[in-house]
């Protein structure tokens, strides 16, 4: 109010709440932490699909610290699965230790599926994003280039690349190359759905604001499209899985160590398939390939959720409500505060 009983300016009115440094992180922490494990949580997929993502985790991690690399003549030839505490999964024909072989091949995986991921994830966004909101020439060079990665081969193009380049066995390195060209289709999806969220309202008020491009393309727009990258990127973790096991089965990767494909390469070779009392040699590899994907997939399903902007703000309110509610009941209830006798 100004002197003289005079009402002053509507823009001099502040509000009377002022913010507090725990009011900041309890939003943060419904925002980032309460908000996606809720969802996570009331989710079936996303329980089960955790628990087999961590567990591989675990594996490729803690796992190899924990059990020994196995060595040949370990044990007894073939010897059954779920018979010897020593070899739980069984031997190969050579005595190895089937279960120490998949725990000491995931981690050489988790490397490869990271790496190929989080590539094709990242140029398919990159140069979608840029190109459906620049226009123009850019849009046109950016097109053109993912036109040529969508209709070259993949898979000839890998074998190749594998067998020119000194790559060794450097599993980020493979599982780049294995996703050198899986990066087109995830680019053109996103241009086309840039191309829609650049007419927006809250974009066209950034550009008016004077923001600049890489702000409004990067915060503005691709968090909107985070389901759809995260769909996306288990599908590329998955096409990593698929492509890296048939390529060390047909011999084609190199390899230091027995992985995933190079063990179901060795028991087609040692005609485990159509052996009973060697069945268990081939299976195991591939079980290990066929859980892993299910986790992902799973998981998939439910990320989308959790970056789904209306799922987390109906997350959010719910707890902010709810906070809000125990505040409450604890000042106008005395035996919540403890003062009830």
């Amino acid at each position: 109010m100004a002197d003289g009983g005079a009402v002053g300016s509507p823009f001099e009115v502040v509000s009377q709440y002022e913010e507090t440094r725990r009011d900041r992180y309890r939003k943060l922490f419904d925002a980032y932490v309460y908000a996606p494990i809720s969802i996570i949580w009331r989710d079936w997929r996303a329980r089960i699909g955790f628990t087999i993502v961590l567990a591989y985790v675990l594996m490729g991690t803690v796992g190899t610290v924990i059990v020994p690399p196995t060595e040949v003549v370990e044990g007894p030839a073939l010897a059954q699965p779920f018979q010897h505490w020593e070899y739980p999964l069984g031997t190969d024909d050579m005595g190895r230790d089937l279960f120490a072989q998949t725990v000491h091949a995931t981690q050489e995986m988790l490397k490869m599926i990271t790496a190929g991921a989080l590539f094709t994830v990242t140029m398919g966004t990159v140069v979608g994003a840029v190109a459906g909101y620049k226009g123009g020439m850019v849009d046109t060079v950016l097109s053109s280039i993912t036109d040529i990665c969508i209709n070259i081969p993949g898979l000839p193009l890998v074998m190749v690349l594998v067998l020119l380049l000194p790559i060794g066995g450097n599993p980020y390195v493979i599982g780049i190359i294995l996703c050198i060209a899986a990066w087109g289709g995830l680019a053109r999806a996103i241009r086309s759905q840039v191309l829609t969220l650049r007419q927006e309202s809250f974009v066209e008020a950034s550009r008016a604001m004077g923001i600049p491009t890489r702000r409004i393309v990067f915060k503005e727009i691709v968090p909107h499209l985070m389901p759809f990258v995260v769909i996306n990127l288990t599908n590329a973790s998955r096409r990593v899985i698929f492509e890296a096991a048939a390529l060390y089965y047909l011999g084609v990767l190199p390899f230091e160590d027995l992985n995933w494909g190079a063990t179901l390469n060795l028991a087609q070779t040692g005609q485990a398939h159509v052996r009973p009392q060697a069945l268990h040699w081939f299976l195991v590899p591939m079980v290990a390939i066929i859980f892993i994907s299910i986790g992902l997939i799973l998981l998939g399903q439910s990320l989308d959720r959790v970056f789904n902007p209306r799922v987390r703000a109906r997350h959010e309110k719910t707890t902010s409500d709810a906070g809000d509610d125990a505040e409450e009941e604890s000042t106008t209830n005395p035996d919540v505060m403890g003062g009830g006798l």
